[in-house]
């Protein structure tokens, strides 16, 4: 792929001169980080410290294995690809068949990672892995957390496409998490 960056953007970066938590809870550190830029402005950043987290795209027979749960911050129910997060000391591959296996109680035969983005890199320091998985069987019951209430089901490929950004499919991470998907279709 082409690299974007010149030499030329190396004025655009800002360093860290220090950084101090706000906020600790179970999912985020909430940081405001002393930033400034190479010409010398200053300035306090907010940022989002969390683990990174795994996105699976279970695909089995032109139907993708999805699961619906409530999402608290939009208020309502969501369809969406597995996922969750990387426990501290746990390879993205592994965290992704731990998701899969909770949620859905499958497992896949062949994971492949399709690639890793920021949630949104002006607020939050962490990255999403999305991988694809195949070959999938199903072993048995969900392995929910105590706080998870997930149910799933599959539903076409097509669906997904269309349904992509309305009400049902509002978690924006899943439309990343389809590009990636498609384009490794592409190849």
């Amino acid at each position: 792929m082409k690299n974007y960056f010149t030499e030329d953007d190396e004025r655009l970066k800002w360093k860290t001169n220090g950084s101090r938590l706000l906020l600790k809870t179970v999912v985020f550190n909430l940081m405001a980080d002393e930033n400034e830029s190479t010409s010398g402005v200053k300035g306090e950043y907010i940022v989002m410290n969390a683990p990174d987290w795994v996105i699976v795209i279970p695909e089995k027979d032109e139907k993708f294995l999805m699961v619906k749960q409530w999402r608290h911050g939009e208020k309502g129910l969501s369809v969406e690809f597995p996922g969750g997060v990387i426990d501290k000391g746990e390879e993205p591959e592994a965290a992704a068949a731990r998701e899969l296996l909770e949620e859905t109680g499958c497992k896949a035969g062949s994971l492949i990672k399709l690639g890793s983005v920021n949630p949104n890199p002006a607020l939050f320091s962490n990255h999403v892995h999305v991988f694809l998985a195949t070959n999938l069987v199903q072993t048995g019951e969900q392995h929910l957390d105590e706080d998870e209430f997930i149910n799933y089901m599959e539903i076409p490929v097509d669906e997904v496409l269309e349904g992509m950004g309305t009400p049902q499919f509002c978690h924006a991470l899943m439309g990343t998490a389809l590009v990636m998907y498609l384009k490794n279709k592409r190849k």
